[in-house]
């Protein structure tokens, strides 16, 4: 079976479910007289009777910040991993590091966060949702940093050695090639999490656009379908940056998969 033909089945599937749970066990569950879950079909008429601009506005003010907050968090990671193959004395540290920002629930320290950078300006993005959305970014891209670079071929590394090259030459020359396919692959988890970290920055307050003000304000007036429309589209634009990276990867390091680069 082709792997889109398994994906249109699933996504049939879960539609299906879907639709029978909320005519059926859900019916009645949840806040307000029209149930917790409501049907596909009644989420994508509420997208209609927004409008699809209405949703573009919100999703593309948090998909900016998650895109600063992504990027900042990617070249700290990986300035961070070069430096402990420079230094390897420094493993131990960045490693703490970087488990700390994991660890760290960002529910708990969006509000010091926000108290520290304060609310942006008319206009401007959250600073909140952009530190958030690095926090989020920066393990995972760490890990798979230094695995790949330490996955670097050590009759490579040898040669470099023998014929004078530093460290640094052999990040330059050897390690840095090596580690792609793993660096991609933690890009590729990072996506997702930057903008969920986004979308938490914004749960602070001090936006008027973006998702998080737009979850906030359709939980709070039960409009149910708007609120799922949001949850399934921030979803939905997720799983195309998980996707998009994956074909990067596939397309920068065909080795990786097996597959052979025509001349």
């Amino acid at each position: 079976m082709p792997a889109w033909l398994s994906a249109a089945l699933a996504a049939a599937v879960i539609i299906g479910l879907w639709w029978v749970g909320a005519v059926t066990v859900f019916a009645d569950a949840g806040v307000g007289d029209r149930g917790a879950i409501p049907t596909p079909l009644g989420v994508v008429q509420k997208i209609i009777e927004d409008g699809i601009g209405f949703y573009l506005t919100h999703v593309a003010v948090t998909l900016g910040e998650a895109a600063q907050g992504f990027l900042w968090g990617t070249v700290l990671a990986l300035a961070v991993s070069a430096l402990v193959l420079v230094w390897p004395r420094l493993e131990g540290v960045v490693t703490q590091v970087a488990v700390v920002t994991y660890c760290l629930p960002l529910v708990a320290i969006g509000p010091l966060i926000y108290v520290v950078i304060g609310a942006p300006k008319a206009g401007e993005a959250s600073g909140t949702a952009i530190v958030l959305a690095a926090l989020s970014v920066f393990f995972t891209t760490v890990v798979n940093t230094l695995l790949g670079l330490k996955s670097a071929d050590r009759s490579s590394l040898d040669i470099v050695a023998v014929y004078g090259g530093s460290r640094f030459t052999q990040l330059r020359k050897v390690r840095s090639v090596a580690s792609l396919p793993g660096i991609l692959s933690g890009l590729q988890i990072a996506v997702p999490s930057a903008f969920l970290g986004a979308v938490l920055g914004e749960w602070f307050g001090g936006v008027q656009r973006g998702v998080g003000p737009a979850l906030i304000i359709a939980a709070q007036s039960t409009n149910i379908e708007r609120t799922w429309a949001l949850v399934l589209i921030s979803g939905a634009v997720a799983a195309l940056g998980y996707m998009v990276f994956g074909l990067v990867a596939r397309f920068v390091t065909p080795w990786s998969t097996g597959q052979v680069v025509a001349a």
